[in-house]
């Protein structure tokens, strides 16, 4: 009989190791097909992805990729989760926003699979009269209420607390958070509180209320600014740490002042960028809290992202909104708040509410997603990327703290600088398609009926501004819409193909999807003189070019073509400008509605 070895495989123990230097050889042979000359580490380097903070993401992670020990689900430092069971007595909380009071719309969330209710008041929400008629049905000794009132939190926590007591719910049963967050609501809008009445709040909660929080840390202002997700880890940390001080300098202790904090982060629809930064931001807190005396997990909120939503073709946002929960919960969430894919156009319907709560749902009971602690857990990928981002966050923290700390930084201005710069750099990247945008920035859809919805109420601002990613492309589609209102037709170019549909169709593919994302429509069949275009893109083989490129050009510019593309590369008489993988869309679609006179 013979003896299989315990250190690997068993079905593989006949054949010898792989070792990552042959990985690498192989590697060699198939960048060298494609006319890339490298060996070593640089074939290794030259299929990694950059990411922003100075990270780099590998095509391969091995063994020797180690990371710290990342403990323990629910002991420090909570990296692989703030409770021993993970979420799989009963998954991660169902949170859902509310800004108006839509008929009906709290108690649907709540029958229908929300567990706790958010709920914006006053400027830009629901008037503070309103909070008891919002609440009507609402059982609130079991479902948790979370606020988010800016500057009249104080007054929005009196009248839930007023509530509680009037609709005879004991002190103990109470759950949620009151939503403090002065220098949040700073960084919205520019305009400094007093800490005072929050630190009122967070007493009275930890003598009278042991499961109400009082303070939220919203890393979002920072996200929606463009910050990277090294940058929402610092600056949230600088403000926990504010609170933290200024907490028990008002006479709590730390236990009681840590005890009042929930943080607030953005989950992407990339996956393992936001699981890192869920499990980084635990370990960060635990350090925080290691070092002050404060025992304990950070709670996390979690919120797909507003920066990710597009206006354009705005169901895609149901997959974006899909991957960024599977990544907080995968992430370790304690509760997750799923936009409705029409977030971005004004108030959700029925429909979009529906579709937000049962995201989760689907994730949680279909997909038995939170029946795993830590999922992610043990991949060296998701470890080293913890590890990176996680002394990334942490250095941008140290910057913030050597400047003064959060609120010095928001009012010197060089948080707005240094977000204003990582934005400039990722807009790049978009302007480029290097950041795709389904339904945006790639295979937009001109003919797309608009989705349509009521007004939100107007967010307050005057603070660090909020960015998508699909304005930049927004505005051109918009440019191409009033054009269409004005004329009866959309600005359209002529796509010149030459030679065979083997040698054109991926070209005209690229070229048509290209300036259909600014609105401009191509136009494939007949003349140039019929098309009704004042420009061309040639459309064909390098070889074709080499060919017929010219003569082509030429007959277009004799037909009346004011503007001659050729997709692809080489230089050619009568060809003013070349389209390709890489180039500035943005640049390129700009100027051509200018020349078409589409303002």
């Amino acid at each position: 009989m013979t003896v299989l070895p315990d250190d690997g495989l068993p079905l593989a123990a006949e054949f010898p190791d792989a070792t990552h230097e042959q990985w690498q050889r192989l590697v060699e042979g198939v960048l060298r097909k494609s006319g890339k000359e490298v060996s070593g580490a640089a074939a290794e380097d030259a299929l990694s992805t950059t990411l922003e903070d100075g990270l780099r993401t590998r095509p391969l992670y091995t063994a020797r990729d180690t990371a710290p020990d990342p403990g323990l689900p629910g002991f420090a430092p909570f990296i692989r989760g703030a409770r021993p069971e993970g979420g799989v007595t009963d998954g991660w909380g169902v949170r859902q926003r509310h800004t108006t009071l839509a008929d009906g719309a709290v108690l649907a969330d709540l029958e229908n699979g929300g567990t706790s209710l958010w709920l914006a008041l006053g400027e830009g929400g629901i008037p503070l009269a309103d909070l008891g008629r919002a609440l009507e049905g609402v059982y609130l000794d079991l479902a948790p209420i979370v606020l988010d009132a800016g500057r009249d939190t104080a007054e929005a926590a009196e009248a839930l607390l007023a509530l509680y007591a009037d609709k005879g719910v004991e002190p103990k049963a109470v759950r949620g958070n009151l939503g403090g967050d002065p220098l949040g609501y700073e960084a919205r809008t520019g305009a400094a509180q007093d800490f005072a009445p929050y630190a009122d709040l967070a007493a009275r909660c930890a003598e009278t209320y042991p499961g109400l929080r009082a303070l939220t840390v919203d890393a979002l202002p920072y996200h929606e600014a463009g910050g990277s997700a090294a940058q929402e880890l610092g600056a949230s940390l600088a403000t926990g740490v504010a609170y933290l001080r200024a907490l028990t300098e008002a006479g709590l202790s730390v236990e009681q002042a840590a005890g009042q904090l929930e943080f607030r982060y953005a989950a992407t629809a990339d996956q393992f960028l936001t699981i890192a930064k869920l499990r980084a931001a635990r370990r960060l807190w635990a350090r925080v809290a290691e070092v002050s005396g404060a025992p304990g997990a950070q709670v996390q909120h979690v919120v797909t992202s507003p920066v990710m939503m597009s206006r354009r073709d705005p169901w895609v946002n149901m997959l974006r909104t899909t991957v960024a929960t599977l990544a907080a919960g995968v992430g370790g969430a304690d509760s997750v708040t799923v936009l409705p894919f029409d977030h971005a156009l004004g108030l959700p319907d029925a429909f979009a509410r529906r579709i937000a709560r049962n995201t989760s749902t689907i994730l949680i009971e279909e997909s038995y997603l939170a029946r795993v602690i830590d999922p992610a857990g043990g991949s060296w990928y998701v470890e080293r990327l913890t590890d990176e981002l996680a002394e990334a966050g942490w250095e941008f923290f140290r910057t913030i703290e050597r400047d003064g700390g959060q609120a010095a930084v928001l009012r010197s201005g060089r948080l707005r600088t240094d977000l204003a710069t990582t934005w400039a750099e990722r807009s790049k990247k978009l302007a480029k398609r290097r950041e795709p945008i389904t339904g945006v920035s790639e295979f937009p859809l001109l003919a797309e009926k608009p989705v349509e919805r009521e007004p939100a109420p107007k967010a307050p601002s005057g603070g660090l501004p909020r960015v998508r990613r699909d304005e930049a492309f927004e505005e051109l589609r918009a440019r191409s819409d009033a054009h269409l209102a004005a004329t009866g037709a959309r600005p359209r170019i002529f796509l010149a193909t030459l030679g065979s549909a083997a040698e054109y169709t991926a070209r005209a593919s690229f070229a048509a999807n290209l300036f259909q994302a600014g609105g401009i429509e191509p136009v494939t069949e007949g003349t140039f003189e019929d098309s009704g275009a004042t420009e061309a893109v040639l459309c064909s083989s390098d070889a074709t070019y080499a060919e017929r490129a010219e003569e082509t050009a030429a007959a277009l510019r004799a037909a009346g073509a004011r503007q001659v593309f050729l997709a692809g590369r080489g230089e050619y008489a009568g060809v003013d400008r070349h389209v390709f993988a890489g180039c500035d869309a943005v640049d390129v679609l700009s100027a051509t509605l200018d020349r078409m006179g589409v303002s």
